[in-house]
């Protein structure tokens, strides 16, 4: 199964969504299950509406496909934030709270290696979080 970016940015208001291989293809959500669901829908109608027209889809569409959500570092520390504290973030990723904020607040752009420990660590409270049972 292909899968798909779709590119997630985050407001005041709401979360909004795009594709590079659809262009045109964009959704909006006040949460991110509603982004997903929306997003959804405005892959199929695009797709659908696009071979009606006879508009040329990037192959990656004519099977199966999965949309994978991709988060700006600003983004993914907003979208979390009333779950994770500055605070807890720095104990799972090692980098200082101050900083957090400043990726969080879009006042700085983590280099690579400071992206790839944050999505790290979360993929690790992740993979921990699916062996538990209560």
């Amino acid at each position: 199964m292909e899968k798909v970016i779709v590119t997630v940015e985050l407001s005041e208001n709401n979360y909004s969504s795009y594709i590079v291989e659809l262009p045109g293809c964009v959704s909006t959500g006040k949460t991110f299950e509603e982004l997903k669901h929306n997003m959804q829908e405005a892959v199929e109608f695009h797709i659908e509406t696009s071979r009606e027209f006879g508009d040329e889809i990037p192959a990656i569409f004519d099977s199966g496909f999965e949309l994978v959500y991709k988060f700006d570092t600003a983004s993914l520390l907003q979208h979390y934030k009333g779950i994770f504290s500055n605070s807890a973030l720095e104990r799972i990723t090692g980098i200082n709270q101050r900083q957090l904020q400043r990726y969080a607040s879009g006042a700085s752009k983590p280099r690579a290696a400071q992206k790839t420990k944050i999505l790290d660590a979360l993929h690790s409270v992740g993979r921990e979080l699916l062996v538990v049972e209560l």
